[in-house]
């Protein structure tokens, strides 16, 4: 009933034979504390891998986590099913979200391809949600996950509306993480509607998670009337083609704007994301040590030559990467300088935006600098390149703000992306007439 997609063929892990229906796979993962009627009894999810599903193996993108199949489903997946949604499937994503082009798929695993060209990336590390999400029809939300923006980056790359709230709105618990601070779990659709209305069932305190938010609020789209825009100056110092689509677009919905600056905020925010993002991913990576779960072998030798080894064989180049990173940066003699110093920079930020949210409803920026490269062209992009494709997007996950990616149009046949930013708690700035 279920079969395996590669990334030339889709881009989801667990998927539907088009003889079998909705009812046998809802059958297959769900038990009896999962409702199957309610006022979402229409509407199918797809899941990220790291966002754990009860009885449905879930290993966020890494070899390190094959065979772990979750004893409960994450407090999100669980709202929503209770009140009727059906899981469809996994969908692929970057090995633990470590990446901005869903390149960086764990050993064994295969690169999802854009729907619009396949030689062109999806965009990371939610690329198989978002790039799934575009080629479903029907009443299809895609459960999604950003750290530093990894929500807004794949939809925008495939045309999609792509939400991330505020930090701690919705619960975290049950998803495999990667940055405790940084880390919130969206959603990606094609229509902006759909968001507003699932977003009411899933928030709420979650006693499981001490980060949640105690938020009762239900939403719906609103006019684009009355709402005070800032666009940022230095987030359109992109692409040309990128640039003129997005001032097109606000020109033809007669949005009015100031320019504003957010200077510190786009010089530092990167390094600062990186710092603080690689510091915890370390620090949470290491319970995979093939004791508890996941991959395991033959206990030899000391536990550090059995830890190394299970680590070496499970992880990919770039889970490595930051593992060594993160590290360093929270060494004794080095914690100061770079974490510490790292956490500071992030308050400056958060400042220096609700600076300006006390004029403007919301900011404005494109979502990516450019359109969604070739893989031929990732390829020759060395990993200080790759990690400033996110400068649009690191400090407004760090300073963790709701943001939007809105569709608003194509530049040589590929999507461009509008991202929209508001104040803490301020979703509702978001969810306008943007299309």
């Amino acid at each position: 009933m279920i079969k395996d997609f590669d990334g030339e063929k889709g881009n989801v892990d667990l998927v539907f034979d088009e003889a079998n229906q909705n009812k046998d796979y809802f059958n297959l993962i769900c038990d009896k504390n999962y409702s199957s009627s309610g006022k979402l009894k229409n509407v199918c999810i797809s899941v990220k891998d790291s966002i754990i599903v009860k009885d449905v193996i879930s290993r966020g993108g890494s070899k390190i986590l094959d065979g772990y199949n979750p004893l409960f489903s994450a407090t999100v997946v669980q709202r929503l099913v209770n009140n009727g949604a059906i899981v469809v499937g996994k969908t692929t994503q970057d090995e633990f979200g470590f990446g901005s082009f869903n390149v960086n798929v764990g050993k064994g695993f295969s690169v999802p391809k854009n729907p619009f060209d396949s030689e062109r990336s999806c965009g990371g590390s939610s690329g198989g949600g978002c790039a799934f999400t575009q080629k479903c029809t029907g009443e299809h939300i895609s459960l999604v996950e950003s750290t530093g923006g990894s929500i807004a980056c794949p939809a925008s790359f495939c045309g999609v509306f792509g939400f991330t709230p505020t930090y701690g709105l919705l619960s975290r618990y049950g998803l495999i993480d990667y940055g405790n601070s940084l880390d919130k779990i969206g959603f990606a659709s094609k229509y902006l509607d759909n968001i507003a209305n699932i977003l009411g069932y899933c928030i709420g305190k979650d006693e499981n998670d001490s980060t949640s938010l105690d938020v009762n609020e239900k939403y719906s789209i609103k006019s684009l009337k009355g709402l005070k825009v800032g666009l940022v100056s230095e987030g359109f110092d992109v692409d040309e083609g990128v640039k003129n689509v997005i001032i097109e677009y606000l020109d033809t919905k007669k949005v009015k704007y100031d320019e504003v600056s957010l200077d510190f905020s786009y010089k530092y925010g990167v390094a600062a994301y990186y710092i603080v993002a690689m510091c915890e991913a370390s620090t949470n990576l290491a319970k995979y040590c093939g004791m508890r779960y996941g991959l395991s072998d033959e206990i030899k030798g000391d536990f550090n030559q059995y830890f190394s080894k299970i680590r070496e064989e499970g992880f990919g180049n770039e889970a490595k990467r930051r593992v060594m990173l993160g590290t360093f940066a929270r060494m004794v003699g080095y914690r100061d300088a770079y974490y510490i110093k790292a956490l500071k920079v992030k308050t400056m930020i958060i400042k220096d935006y609700k600076k300006k949210f006390k004029k403007y409803d919301v900011l404005i920026t494109p979502t990516m600098p450019f359109i969604a490269p070739r893989f031929d062209d990732i390829k020759n992009m060395s990993v200080v390149d790759n990690y400033m494709a996110d400068k649009l997007l690191a400090g407004v996950n760090l300073g963790g703000f709701p943001h939007l990616n809105v569709p608003v149009g194509f530049l040589n046949k590929m999507p461009v992306g509008m991202l929209v930013i508001a104040d803490h708690l301020m979703e509702k700035n978001l969810f306008r007439g943007w299309l």
